[in-house]
């Protein structure tokens, strides 16, 4: 005879627990992979609006034997007594728009740019109303190429333009998070000005009425910090690139701004002039960022470390605006390395150090002048960065080490189109 045991149908509790422990411990190993492979994701498509970029300026240059201007349009509003670039207009664009508008049709947005180019009324609604600006409503309708596209003139009517408040999916970057108001189409790439700038960069080689120079002064200036692929109120070609294509960046990843003073995308200002371009660390060694928080910039009351008196944010910060060719919406330099602070000089909407940042972690992608892209990391080789910039005013001087070599390493020289720098490295490996 045999005697049989009842089995147990079920876990214990210990077994249960177990299993939960289990579990949990996948679960925690497993949420770190997914967020680095959907990063991972957003990054290479972030990489591949940069590729797409870059075989506009190529199919651009084929078209029409030059890049696209940077700060180009149409000259000054008589019907909004402009007689200044920097003032509002929604009947001319005042010479502010970027490279990008140009673009549109080679990025595959052929109907934004019919929208552009041609005269219309169609409005977005703002402040209740649907109707004209004042001035455009006295034409009766927008102008051809649209009004001045910066949105802090002219009680914000530029908004109206419906190109301008229009997102184009291939200038953002999946990995960064802004949207929205108070910022336009927002923007997430720049194209490169070079390794230096001055503060006659505000107007360019032009004066402050879009006429040209009437004397030698500013013309000379310009041209002794005019060194990137892109310049400003000016045309650039291939042909200008003696470095080579593949050794010149012509545009770096931006962050749009986000409101919370982070030094990528909050622009600081030192109330002087002709101080930053003489040492691009201005901004830091005047404690301006936090020592709290070295990402931010110093709030009010904050310990160890100074506020400054002009930020440029919300409406005006970093990648808020994909049509102006402001240096903190669409423009960049190989001065200071990626991700690091932006610092200008006396005007809080005018020339800066603007260097390329990113949401991505440890750097940026910037496009080289061949349509290659590179992902560049924080701590590229940047040479002396207390070094005041080529074509500095160093104390009425004329302009200092003008057609030099890079005084910031490999960073500066891959940022100079005529520099005659060496490149020893190679980028895409």
């Amino acid at each position: 005879m045999s005697l049989r045991r009842n089995a147990s149908s079920g876990f214990t509790l210990v077994e249960l627990l177990v299993v939960i422990a289990i579990i949990g411990v996948l679960v925690g190993l497993l949420l770190p992979a997914v967020q680095a492979a959907r990063e991972a994701a957003r990054r290479m498509s972030c990489s591949n609006n940069f590729k797409q970029i870059g075989l506009a300026m190529h199919n651009y240059h084929s078209a029409y034997k030059q890049l696209p201007r940077q700060n180009g349009g149409t000259g000054l509003g008589i019907l909004d007594g402009n007689t200044s670039w920097w003032q509002g207009s929604t009947t001319t664009n005042n010479e502010e728009l970027s490279a990008f508008v140009g673009l549109t049709p080679f990025l595959e947005q052929q109907a934004l740019w019919e929208n552009i180019s041609s005269p219309g009324t169609r409005t977005v609604q703002w402040n209740n109303s649907n109707a004209l600006p004042r001035a455009a409503g006295t034409l009766g309708s927008w102008t051809s190429m649209g009004p001045n596209p910066r949105l802090d003139r002219q009680g914000g009517e530029s908004r109206r333009f419906p190109p301008w408040s229009t997102e184009i999916p291939t200038l953002r970057c999946p990995s960064d998070p802004g949207s929205g108001l108070p910022g336009g189409g927002r923007n997430n790439y720049a194209v490169c000005l070079g390794d230096s700038w001055t503060q006659v960069w505000d107007h360019g080689p032009k004066e402050a009425n879009l006429n040209p120079a009437p004397n030698n002064w500013r013309p000379e200036w310009f041209n002794a910090s005019d060194r990137g692929v892109f310049s400003r109120k000016r045309d650039t070609k291939f042909r200008d690139i003696l470095d080579g294509l593949s050794n010149t960046i012509a545009a770096g990843e931006i962050v749009s701004d986000l409101g919370d003073r982070d030094k990528r995308s909050a622009l600081a200002a030192v109330i002087a002039s002709w101080v930053v371009e003489a040492n691009p660390l201005e901004c830091v060694e005047r404690g301006y960022v936090s020592a709290e928080t070295p990402q931010f910039w110093c709030d009010t009351g904050e310990n160890n470390c100074t506020p400054t008196g002009r930020y440029m944010d919300g409406q005006a910060g970093r990648g808020m605006n994909w049509a102006w060719a402001a240096m903190t919406m669409t423009g960049m330099h190989t001065i200071r390395p990626p991700n690091s602070e932006m610092c200008e000089a006396h005007w809080y909407d005018n020339v800066g150090t603007c260097p390329p940042s990113s949401r991505h972690q440890g750097g940026c992608h910037i496009l080289m002048a061949d349509g290659g892209v590179v992902f560049m990391t924080d701590s590229v080789e940047a040479g002396d960065q207390k070094s005041p910039v080529i074509g500095a005013n160093m104390n009425g001087q004329p302009p200092y080490r003008k057609g030099k070599k890079s005084p910031y390493g490999l960073w500066g020289a891959l940022g100079s189109r005529a520099g005659k720098e060496t490149i020893e490295e190679q980028l895409n490996q």
